[in-house]
């Protein structure tokens, strides 16, 4: 099963920070082409972040390429680019609508060497949010769902708050876009890197909302991110005893399996699985 816990943005235009990413523990990586660049570095970072997507000295990581949004001067050139670069997947920011990922589905789908990259939608926008399963299921190529909650909570005119109330409706049904039609998600990043306890707190918060993992902006967040989405040893525990119990009543008939006093079915047992498989090495 692929891992999302922790994807970690590297600024496309920071030749120092491309090369750093290589000893990283995240489990993805994005090559920024958008934020993280200037405008007069866009070009000079497009060619050093295609060349480092196609180079293959990133390891098992997966490897994404951040282009600039289609209402910029920039997004054609970019997705020409990184489409002939073939990394795992092109990110596409500000994405509100099908056809813009059926624009970016036509140049992969008519590229060399593309035929593996998917396609990952940024959600940052109140219109991306209300078509969120509509944006996820148009396109077999699309696998994954990125939340921009720094952009989304402009939008909004939403206040900072430690618990991201004003982000809550809108977390939540993009996370019930992405398990309806199968893809992945993950959260939005957590702007102060001087806070571990606070980025450790809305980690947990992201994981209890159904969240894959967590976009990160620095790499010492990395080993925070990846132990809270990950099966605890107690998780991993009772997993297993939930399929033994389960896998017991069934060998003697008894048609009820307990643990804990709670009863188990198969919703648990399915849950259970998939907690074992996520804490397999290299899941």
């Amino acid at each position: 099963m692929q891992r999302l816990r922790s994807v970690l943005y590297m600024p496309g235009a920071n030749e120092r920070a491309l090369e750093k990413a290589k000893q990283i523990p995240a489990d993805a990586l994005i090559l920024d082409l958008e934020d993280a660049v200037a405008p007069a570095a866009k070009t000079e970072a497009r060619e050093r972040v295609c060349a480092a997507a196609a180079s293959g000295d990133y390891g098992n990581r997966i490897l994404t390429i951040r282009i600039n949004s289609s209402d910029t001067e920039w997004h054609q050139q970019d997705l020409q680019a990184a489409a002939q670069a073939g990394p795992d997947a092109i990110v596409v920011p500000k994405v509100s609508t099908v056809e813009q990922v059926h624009a970016v589905q036509q140049v992969l789908d008519t590229t060399d060497g593309a035929a593996h990259t998917r396609i990952w939608a940024m959600l940052e926008t109140p219109r991306a949010v209300l078509h969120a399963e509509e944006i996820a299921s148009c396109s077999e190529r699309l696998t994954v769902l990125v939340m921009g909650t720094n952009d989304l909570a402009k939008e909004l005119h939403a206040e900072p708050s430690e618990a991201r109330s004003p982000l809550l409706a809108s977390l939540s049904m993009c996370v019930l876009a992405a398990r309806a039609t199968g893809r992945m998600i993950v959260d939005g990043v957590f702007n102060d890197v001087r806070d571990p306890e606070g980025f450790e707190a809305e980690c947990a918060q992201g994981h209890k909302l159904g969240f894959d993992g967590k976009t990160l902006i620095h790499p010492g967040q990395v080993d925070i991110c990846n132990r809270v989405f990950s099966p605890s040893a107690e998780d991993i525990e009772h997993a297993r005893r939930v399929i033994e119990a389960f896998d017991e009543a069934e060998r003697s008939g008894a048609g009820v399996a307990t643990v804990d006093g709670r009863l188990i079915e198969n919703l648990h047992v399915e849950s259970a699985r998939r907690i074992l498989t996520l804490a397999e090495p290299g899941a």
